[in-house]
């Protein structure tokens, strides 16, 4: 009934969405790079961490079911990327490792670093975090520089398939300028988020108009730098395959899988319209409360959609700009038919983890967080 295609498609698509929550989640890191900036006061920064502290943890499992995910469904991008570019992927665990320290050591008695040591962390974590993904997924458009061949494992002296090009091992992504479009449109879109949701989530009013403000401040760069991306993708050669799995450079490929996908295509505009309208709405009713939701919906929409771009439609998901015929594919770098069965089965359990997460969210959600709130609070970081 299902081929072997449908599987790879869907696996995918759920690895697509994976990435769109995890988009939306990174609010968390967004609002830890603001801890030193958007609160002046000792209260306002005990405010700020634990209204963030109650949902790290959604952002840092997503992150690892987004990796394991892509292990099993993926397993050669999983040991090509974080076999070669592992000095990014180390460094983006290593930022998401001393966010966790920070959140359960900062306040422990005999805390002999300060609390400013632990919410360094966080401000690092925030930083490097949200910076770093985005620059690691925009090698997805842009191309990274290694070559796989897979007859090596026979290789008894190197049975390694994939090899990375440069010494650097994924920093040198670094040197390309569309890499820190998306870097920085993912860095200033948490932030956007994160103020969106301390304006929803927080009782304070000097931090709910400060946070207006910083709205303004983020979401501006953040237009700015995502278009530069987008139109800089759009209107440059894509890495297209051919029906025998020859990959090659064609003309206004990603902007061509938008117009050749149409359902895609218009989800990728409608979910760029709802962040659009959650910030505006936000900035022109301060009575309106809910931009986050706006703004949550479409960034998980959006980036679900910009993933189908790069691996959909005949299109090499992480191509090799230096042997073109090393890019992965949703075909050539996928599991085994049984094993993408076997987890499309277990995937029907999804919607039950993710009605656990709306129904654990709205617990702690019931009313807005104030100062009084954390004081009473015994489990307070």
């Amino acid at each position: 009934m299902f081929t072997y295609s449908f599987f790879q498609h869907y696996w995918w698509l759920i690895i697509s969405l994976l990435g769109g929550l995890l988009a939306f989640l990174l609010f968390i890191q967004g609002g830890q790079s603001m801890l030193f900036s958007l609160s002046k006061t000792e209260d306002e920064k005990r405010l700020l961490v634990n209204v963030l502290g109650r949902k790290w943890e959604f952002t840092f499992t997503t992150l690892v079911t987004f990796g394991g995910a892509f292990f099993a469904s993926f397993p050669l991008f999983y040991s090509t990327s974080f076999g070669g570019a592992y000095w990014v992927w180390i460094i983006i665990l290593f930022a998401f490792i001393i966010q966790a320290v920070s959140y359960e050591f900062q306040s422990k008695p005999g805390n002999i670093y300060g609390k400013t040591t632990y919410r360094s962390m966080l401000f690092i974590n925030g930083v490097l975090g949200s910076f770093l993904i985005g620059v690691a997924v925009a090698t997805f458009f842009t191309g990274s520089d290694f070559t796989v061949g897979k007859g090596n494992i026979t290789d008894i002296a190197s049975p390694v398939i994939s090899r990375w090009g440069s010494a650097w091992h994924g920093l040198e992504a670094l040197l390309c300028p569309r890499n820190w479009f998306l870097g920085l449109a993912v860095f200033f879109l948490a932030r956007t988020n994160a103020t969106l949701y301390f304006i929803n989530r927080i009782s304070n009013e000097v931090l709910e108009a400060r946070s207006y403000k910083y709205l303004l401040y983020n979401a501006v760069p953040f237009v700015v730098f995502f278009l530069a991306f987008v139109i800089s993708i759009f209107l440059s050669e894509g890495f297209a395959v051919n029906a025998s799995g020859e990959v090659y450079m064609e003309k206004y490929k990603y902007f061509t899988n938008l117009i050749d996908m149409p359902l895609v295509g218009v989800l990728f505009l409608l979910g760029v319209v709802v962040v659009l309208a959650g910030i505006i709405v936000s900035l022109l009713d301060k009575k309106f409360k809910k931009g986050i939701w706006l703004t949550g919906v479409g960034t998980v929409v959006t980036v679900t959609m910009l993933l189908l771009v790069a691996g959909y439609n005949n299109t090499a998901f992480y191509p090799s700009s230096t042997d073109l015929q090393s890019s992965l594919t949703i075909y050539n770098a996928s599991s085994s038919e049984f094993t993408l069965r076997a987890m499309t089965y277990a995937s029907a359990l999804v919607p039950v983890v993710l009605t656990y997460i709306f129904i654990a969210w709205r617990a702690m959600e019931k009313k807005k967080t104030d100062l009084q709130d954390i004081n009473d609070d015994s489990h307070a970081y």
